[in-house]
């Protein structure tokens, strides 16, 4: 793994709210690169984890937060993150002038409502949600999407150049569609390269040949070289769920509805998923839509 260097002009306190398969590892690079981490997580096991590497852990996000300059939140849905932020008595233990930097994947309008109210109490607020999975966290190669003013963006860029490539995509609320595109491309092209390879397999051609064989042209894309090759070795176990891949959708799909957009594809692809949800593949990695795909086949 790949050790951050510490850069002065990063701030030193930073509290991570959600300690799951991304904030573990993003508190980790934190911790490794000399900034005063503090963590807290519902099941406080899961934050312990980052004790030996110099975190302070606590028993409340208000504790977490009391003296942090950034607050970071990792967490599951935009429910969850209303309630950690505003009925958990975090708020309370915010001082004014604090930057929340959400990095959970949740709705448009709702990371522009927790700016709102966050923004009333004196209190900075970016969206920033990441592509690049438990890898890519680990690595410090997130591709990070936030929304939010220009000016708090530069405040924290260096913070955010410890975990990844931040890009500053427009106002409060577009790092979270930034965030819905890059979803709808990724669930889409998991269901392509899904279906392809299948018809090659069901046709008599041997899958691994056919993805070298694509390689290199048009077709080619991350998700046919990482996720085509899980679907190759049949290794489903979960980097990035099919649970949060159908959620996603559904949070793309309700932001459409909102603005007036119709997205069928998306559409389409939110059924296969919940469909696959449905048939017990909630919990293994969104690459698994093959094995749906594979069971209407009948070559599960």
């Amino acid at each position: 793994m790949n050790t951050p260097q510490a850069d002065r002009s990063a701030p030193a306190r930073v509290a991570v709210l959600g300690i799951g398969m991304m904030g573990l590892p993003i508190a980790r690079r934190l911790c490794e690169a000399g900034c005063e981490v503090s963590a807290w997580n519902r099941s406080r096991a899961k934050a312990d984890r980052l004790q030996p590497f110099g975190a302070h852990v606590t028993d409340t996000p208000a504790q977490a937060v009391a003296q942090a300059d950034v607050v970071i939140t990792l967490l599951e849905d935009g429910q969850v993150v209303e309630d950690v932020l505003f009925q958990q008595g975090t708020t309370e233990g915010l001082r004014p002038g604090t930057l929340v930097v959400d990095m959970s994947s949740i709705q448009p309008r709702q990371a522009r409502d927790h700016a709102a109210r966050l923004s009333a109490m004196g209190v900075s607020h970016l969206d920033a949600p990441v592509s690049g999975g438990t890898v890519g966290a680990e690595q410090g190669q997130l591709a990070i999407m936030v929304g939010g003013k220009a000016a708090d963006f530069e405040r924290v860029r260096a913070l955010l150049e410890l975990l990844g490539r931040p890009t500053h995509v427009g106002p409060t609320g577009a790092g979270q569609l930034a965030k819905l595109a890059n979803q709808m491309i990724v669930g889409i092209t998991i269901g392509a390269v899904a279906e392809a390879l299948l018809l090659c397999e069901r046709g008599g051609a041997d899958m691994a040949k056919v993805r070298q064989a694509i390689s290199g042209g048009f077709a080619d894309s991350r998700i046919l070289q990482v996720h085509g090759q899980r679907m190759i070795e049949r290794d489903f176990t979960k980097r990035g769920a099919v649970a949060v891949q159908l959620k996603d959708m559904r949070n793309a799909l309700a932001t459409a509805d909102e603005i007036g957009f119709e997205a069928p594809i998306t559409r389409l692809f939110e059924q296969l998923f919940a469909q696959a949800a449905g048939h017990g593949l909630a919990e293994l990695d969104h690459s698994a839509l093959f094995v749906e795909l594979a069971s209407r086949n009948g070559m599960a």
